[in-house]
């Protein structure tokens, strides 16, 4: 019988503290403290919440949850937004290269994403054509938000950026839309975690609101988006979008209908939804066919081993066949299908090396 793989499709990782170069900490950008129990940027600090946030600690979390294959994202901290530009380029260089370590050493347990600037568009199609061309990485990790050249806050489907959505059309790239930075443009005091609670919600929202209405979903028919934490504002969203929509065309004047991506093969969304009422709700409207398993792990809002939570990694989906809200040969191919198809599209024979890779055959 086949094996039935579980492949985490949204994981971070940190780096040793001596793996990060000096000049990320002399210049504030980025650095783990010594002990590995802060991660620093200039004026901000977050406590390290599991040893898992580390590789050797990480490989054994995985082998105890039955965890066949992570996906590892870049560093949020690490989009590069407000820094000089050579500074940028160095910061954002070192984690494509250490991703692309992870992937190189560790070809059975991870596939590794790789991140650009929009906002400095020729740089970013360079490093582009590096990760694919000469690091192997076919995954593209991008911000909901960036701070374009001249300090105007954009949406990452800005159509000035569609270069490199031609260039990821051409790779045949995945791409995975994160939110972060959302206090540095939206003008609320920090309080109560209210930009990881909620507001990191509305930039996934707003995201998705532009990919889908300059219809880039059927434009670029070899780029597929998979949208962080379930997308889940933008799922509750959805019939406001429509009735507005359809109640001011005069405002949509050239877009794609919204109701047009739903469902739409080009489009994921990640498990990561916190309970089935939300989890129902991101079936109902893409399909489990569009779901893949995400974690989000290490961090303390990933579904995580946590007695006050009373959580585990895989929890909501083990529930979701309890309450029949999947199937579980659909809990199946949200684990490892699914993933692959996000990955990979109609390219079987990367499917098949890949999954070699992970039972080493």
């Amino acid at each position: 019988m086949k094996k039935k793989l579980r492949i985490n499709g949204h994981s971070h990782l940190l780096p040793y503290p001596e793996d990060i170069p000096q000049f990320m900490k002399d210049k504030e950008i980025f650095w783990v403290d010594d002990d590995r129990k802060y991660m620093l940027q200039k004026n901000w600090k977050r406590p390290v919440t599991d040893s898992s946030f580390f590789l050797n600690e990480k490989l054994e979390w995985m082998d105890r949850f039955n965890i066949d294959h992570a996906v590892i994202l870049n560093l949020s901290q690490l989009y590069g937004n407000g820094l000089r530009v050579e500074e940028m380029k160095k910061a954002l260089r070192f984690q494509n290269d250490f991703n692309a370590s992870l992937q190189r050493d560790y070809p059975s347990k991870f596939t590794s994403g790789f991140v650009i600037h929009p906002g400095f568009l020729r740089s970013a199609l360079w490093e582009i054509e590096r990760c694919v061309e000469e690091l192997n990485m076919r995954l593209l990790c991008l911000p909901t938000h960036f701070m374009d050249s001249i300090g105007t806050w954009r949406c990452i489907f800005d159509e000035e950026n569609e270069p490199i959505f031609e260039l990821a059309d051409k790779y045949n790239l995945a791409l995975e839309v994160h939110p972060y930075d959302g206090e540095k443009f939206i003008k609320l005091e920090n309080t109560a975690w209210r930009f990881h609670l909620v507001w990191m919600l509305a930039q996934c929202a707003d995201a998705y609101h532009f990919l889908t209405l300059n219809g880039y979903p059927d434009k670029y028919k070899n780029m597929r988006v998979c949208f962080a934490h379930g997308g889940q504002l933008a799922q509750i969203n959805l019939g406001r979008r429509i009735q507005g929509f359809d109640g001011r065309p005069d405002l949509f004047e050239g877009k794609t209908h919204p109701r047009k991506s739903v469902g739409h093969k080009n489009i994921f969304f990640d498990t990561l939804v916190h309970d089935t009422g939300s989890l129902k709700l991101l079936v109902k409207n893409q399909t489990p066919h569009q779901i893949v398993a995400g974690l989000d792990d290490p961090y303390p809002l990933g579904e995580m081993e946590s007695a006050p939570q009373s959580s585990y990694p895989g929890k909501l989906l083990d529930l979701a066949v309890e309450q029949e809200i999947i199937s579980t040969q659909e809990r199946d191919d949200i684990w490892e299908k699914n993933v692959l198809n996000w990955l990979f599209g109609e390219d079987e024979k990367r499917k098949t090396e890949l999954r070699n890779k992970i039972l080493n055959t």
